[in-house]
């Protein structure tokens, strides 16, 4: 019922690679892909900004790595998707920015940013949207890399993109739609 998307995004930006996408289960592919890679040290840290907090359990734990979008795209849903990372230890920890607390606490060690851009529906409003894109902002500078849900069920995408146009500075919404 809720258009996404048309199309996934990958792109360089700052020398780090940005994930666009419209359901958040697929971030658990991107950290994986970005692992892979290189991109990132396994075990940082996972910042994960968003309304929801996103730390249900899957129905099952049983992922080859080879196996990964398979298992991304039929077991995980946008609500489980934080748990598998943490228990594979692709993160150590996650440290979850969903309240006014959260976007003022100060994050040192080296992390994955993972934005679900709910954060900015209007259920959200009782955090300064001024305060939410200047601290993502921060958090986009020094991030390894960066996954971004668009989240069609929680967020009007035409706003989504307007907000990503603010956060990014620069070509990276061309190819959306």
């Amino acid at each position: 019922k809720a258009k996404g998307l048309k199309n996934m995004v990958i792109y360089k930006y700052q020398n780090k690679d940005v994930y666009i996408f419209d359901n958040h289960n697929h971030a658990f592919y991107f950290w994986i892909k970005s692992l892979k890679k290189g991109n990132f040290n396994k075990g940082c840290k996972l910042v994960h900004v968003d309304q929801h907090k996103d730390t249900r359990e899957p129905n099952n734990y049983n992922v080859d790595i080879d196996d990964v979008f398979r298992y991304t795209n039929e077991v995980l849903n946008v609500g489980s998707f934080i748990k598998p990372a943490l228990k594979y230890n692709i993160f150590s920890d996650v440290i979850i920015i969903d309240s006014s607390y959260g976007f003022n606490l100060e994050i040192d060690e080296e992390f994955v940013l993972d934005i679900d851009l709910d954060i900015f529906s209007k259920d959200m409003d009782y955090i300064p949207y001024n305060l939410k894109v200047s601290k993502i902002k921060e958090l986009i500078q020094r991030a390894k890399v960066i996954t971004i849900a668009s989240s069609p069920f929680f967020i009007k995408q035409e706003y989504a993109i307007k907000v990503l146009k603010e956060l990014f500075t620069c070509d990276i919404i061309k190819e959306l739609k």
